[in-house]
């Protein structure tokens, strides 16, 4: 019975806590004095902007509006040349530009995080984060690493026993604990650690020789790697191995890879530079066309005119070929060429903004830009070997692939290593401490805890070896088979590669040959084409029968359309050239382009120039690797398997090292200084 009179009462209260929820929470609550409503939102979702004040550039602050073929202002003609204009467009440029970007959802526009950039090669250089790091991210995990702590305390107990008179003791520790520790890790993925220890004791615990004592001890360990994951080439491909194995993550975060992935970057910061070379010389010959076209089309317009004008002349006084039909039939054409010519203008308004853009350049400074190079209308003749061989060694696409290739045997290698037990080589020797002081004068029944660790009184030493593995190794040959496979379809890709840039430089041929040809036939038609118009021309001015106004009037429009014929295969057959160049990877090459680190600081300088004399002045081990072997070349890595007739290594298709600019700073010594290099001086008003 209690126990339902409790269960009752429990429902009770329980009903009595819920009721007040169901009645809401809207209470009459008034406030004293008058005020306005803040501090309510009603979403807590809205589209808000970010506060960042950063100045608009100047030429878009003081740029003219847009032209267009209504305004007749005459601006002032700015003749550019093409190496101009791809100068301009290298040096105005920090995010590279393509001309596929214009009026579309580019990724500058939506992500421009990814975008290339001139900036690329150094953040990547900077990498900090894993699978991004750079060389000194990579070579961080070689820092030493120093660790220091230095802690108090009291603490204050009830020791459950009696001492003396008393049934219970109250016990009383003051401690105070100091630790210290240098670590560094090898290029042979060894360990070698330095700490120190002391700990105070200070207590009225009974039956104690010192109340208060001193203890600690200072140790030198050192671990290496003698199987799985060791060795100078483990750790140069894939880091300092961890303290086990079984948990691989990756063997990619070592110095060599980091320094392959800046390879990479490079390669891909070069192939977006080339990409913009290549369409700024594009859209270069193409405002060229447009000009040619305007006037081609502006000759036709006043040839009509002067044919409307003489119909119309001859039908007011009655004249032969002079009716209304005639008269109505250049009057329309006229209107046809002239629509022609606004069209045209309108183009080159429209190419000239493209233009500007792609140079970096505002909208409109007061100067429209005109070309100043002419088409070359020369034969270009090419070699087909000399040419393939030029492809398969200078693009970029394969210098990166080739990196990535390398990459990946160097993996191979560091992946094999895991597939084998870890065997470290475990060692320590430490000098232990006691003493009633931390230092005294009197050594002699442990009076001093430094005096016992300087005698070397209490030492301590660890030896032997550690030994881990998983039964069955499976991770490990998983990601051995993964990075095996991954290599294999490096070399596939590498070799359809090399065959779709063989197939991409036979049409570049075929295209540069069509064009030359279609110039050139061009060329005949546009001859042919004016004496046309002066024939038929002649002939409706004599009166000859069957010679009518129509006759002229498609010689007009057949000779404009023959001169735009023959400016649109000149700047195809250029534009081929163009495209055989980028296809040949010496786009670069031909612009004058070389892409370079900028220069090192002072004290770089002369440090990396005393390190060097040091290495020079070194004496040579024998038994002793201390650099690895070469796996990069400053030059192209020349094709041998391509030995076609007429082509050897002395003529000039593989490029050589260029001669170091200078004369070598002299060895450090007493007759004979380093000459210091200036260091560069800030310039004050």
């Amino acid at each position: 019975m209690p126990w339902q009179r409790w269960k009752k009462l429990i429902a009770l209260a329980l009903t009595a806590v819920l009721l007040p929820g169901c009645s809401g929470t809207n209470r009459n609550v008034s406030y004293l004095g008058d005020a306005e409503l803040n501090y309510y939102k009603n979403a807590s979702l809205t589209t808000e902007y970010a506060a960042v004040d950063q100045a608009t550039p100047i030429d878009i602050v003081n740029s003219d509006r847009p032209r267009t073929i209504r305004d007749r202002t005459q601006d002032e003609i700015w003749d550019l040349s093409l190496m101009e204009s791809i100068h301009m467009s290298i040096a105005n440029n920090k995010m590279i530009r393509t001309r596929a970007q214009f009026l579309a959802q580019s990724q500058l526009l939506l992500n421009p995080a990814l975008a290339p950039s001139i900036y690329d090669p150094a953040l990547r250089q900077t990498g900090f984060l894993f699978g991004t790091r750079g060389v000194e991210a990579a070579l961080a995990d070689f820092d030493t690493q120093f660790t220091s702590s230095m802690l108090w305390g009291r603490n204050e107990t009830i020791a459950n026993s009696s001492f003396g008179t008393s049934p219970l003791f109250g016990l009383s520790q003051e401690t105070g604990n100091f630790n210290a520790a240098l670590q560094k890790t090898m290029a042979n993925g060894g360990t070698v650690t330095l700490n120190h220890s002391m700990n105070y004791l200070g207590t009225n615990q009974p039956f104690t020789t010192y109340p208060s004592s001193y203890t600690g001890s200072a140790n030198i360990n050192y671990t290496l790697p003698l199987w799985g994951g060791s060795g100078v080439e483990y750790t140069r491909i894939a880091g300092p191995s961890g303290g086990g194995l079984g948990a691989i993550t990756g063997v990619s975060q070592g110095v060599v890879i980091a320094r392959i992935n800046e390879d990479i970057a490079l390669a891909d910061f070069e192939n977006s530079v080339i990409n913009m070379v290549k369409d700024v010389e594009d859209l270069y010959w193409d405002l060229y066309l447009a000009y040619r076209q305007y006037d081609a089309d502006v000759a036709n317009r006043d040839s009509s005119l002067r044919s409307w004008r003489e119909v119309k002349a001859r039908m007011e006084v009655g004249a032969t070929g002079g009716n209304a039909a005639a008269e109505a039939q250049a009057r329309e054409n006229y209107f046809d060429t002239r629509a022609r010519v606004e069209n045209s203008l309108a183009s080159i308004y429209d190419l000239e903004n493209q233009f500007r853009r792609l140079i970096g350049l505002g909208v409109n400074d007061g100067r429209i830009i005109r070309p100043a190079d002419s088409p070359v209308e020369g034969e270009y003749l090419v070699n087909w070997e000399t040419s393939l061989t030029e492809a398969l060694v200078r693009r970029v696409e394969l210098r990166r692939q080739k990196w990535q290739i390398k990459s990946l045997e160097l993996q191979t290698i560091a992946a094999k290593s895991l597939t084998n037990p870890q065997l470290n080589f475990v060692s320590q020797y430490g000098l232990n401490a006691f003493g009633n002081k931390l230092i005294s004068e009197q050594t002699s029944n442990y009076n001093s805890a430094y005096g016992t660790m300087k005698d070397r009184d209490l030492e301590n030493w660890t030896l032997g070896f550690q030994l881990s593995m998983p039964i069955g190794f499976r991770q490990a040959y998983a990601q051995l088979r993964n990075t095996e496979l991954q290599l294999t379809k490096a070399r596939a890709a590498l070799a359809t590669q090399e065959q779709d840039i063989s197939h991409e430089l036979a049409n570049a041929i075929q295209k540069l040959e069509t064009a030359f040809v279609t110039a050139r036939t061009n060329l005949d038609r546009r001859i042919a084409s004016a004496r046309r118009v002066e024939a038929t021309q002649a002939e409706y001015e004599a009166g000859v029968r069957d010679a009518t106004l129509d006759l002229v009037l498609r010689a007009q429009a057949s000779q404009a359309l023959a001169e735009i014929a023959l400016f649109t295969s000149l700047v195809n057959y250029n534009k081929a050239i163009n495209d055989l160049n980028y296809r040949k990877g010496t786009i670069l090459d031909n612009s004058n382009i070389s892409l370079g680190e900028g220069e090192w600081t002072y004290e770089a300088q002369q440090q990396a120039l005393q390190k060097a004399w040091a290495r020079s002045y070194a004496f040579r081990n024998p038994l002793l690797k201390s650099s690895p072997e070469d796996f990069s070349s400053p030059v192209p890595y020349p094709k041998t398997d391509l030995t076609w007739q007429g082509i050897n290594g002395d003529d000039g298709l593989i490029p050589q090292p260029a001669p170091t600019g200078g004369t070598i700073p002299p060895a450090p010594g007493i007759e004979q200084p380093v000459a210091p290099v200036v260091p560069p001086q800030d310039e004050t008003p």
